[in-house]
């Protein structure tokens, strides 16, 4: 099932790289007391993600901070080694959006945000979306009908909603 306006999000583990390598993130800690935006795609380096995806939240990022948005999470089902190369090949990091992996799909498939499509070589990936959260309870929703749609769950459309 998926998450919709007015629910929690799960507990979930997800990682990043940090100083000495892989490290665990407890998404609960980041949410909690905090608005927070954030968007997932189905993959690191992959096209309608590289090209509109990211760099629309990288554009509305000082926006965003004035609306007292406390952090932008991209979350990939991805490893966190592949998650900081993209970061940085992207200046998404440098612009202060945070990425993070889900390298076994477990957030995205608990929030029901999971997608297979073997003729790409995408198990278990994400759907596009945005999503905009008060202390961790979705306060707005957007998921693209198609992975290569990147409209509705971009930076501007979420910006205008909150």
């Amino acid at each position: 099932m998926t998450i919709s306006t007015g629910e929690k999000l799960p507990e979930a583990t997800l990682y990043r790289m940090g100083d000495n390598g892989p490290e665990a993130v407890a998404l609960g800690d980041l949410l909690s007391g905090r608005k927070v935006v954030l968007f997932g795609l189905p993959g690191a380096y992959t096209g309608t993600c590289t090209s509109a995806h990211v760099p629309s939240f990288i554009r509305t990022k000082s926006q965003f901070d004035a609306k007292g948005v406390d952090e932008i999470i991209c979350v990939s089902v991805n490893d966190p080694f592949v998650m900081k190369a993209w970061s940085d090949s992207t200046g998404a990091g440098e612009a202060g959006l945070t990425f993070l992996a889900d390298p076994a799909s477990e957030f995205t498939k608990a929030i029901g945000m999971n997608f297979t499509a073997p003729p790409v070589g995408f198990y278990d990936r994400s759907k596009r979306f945005s999503l905009y959260a008060e202390d961790g309870v979705v306060k707005v929703l957007n998921a693209e009908d198609s992975p290569g749609t990147c409209e509705i769950s971009a930076g501007e459309t979420l910006l205008d909603q909150i």
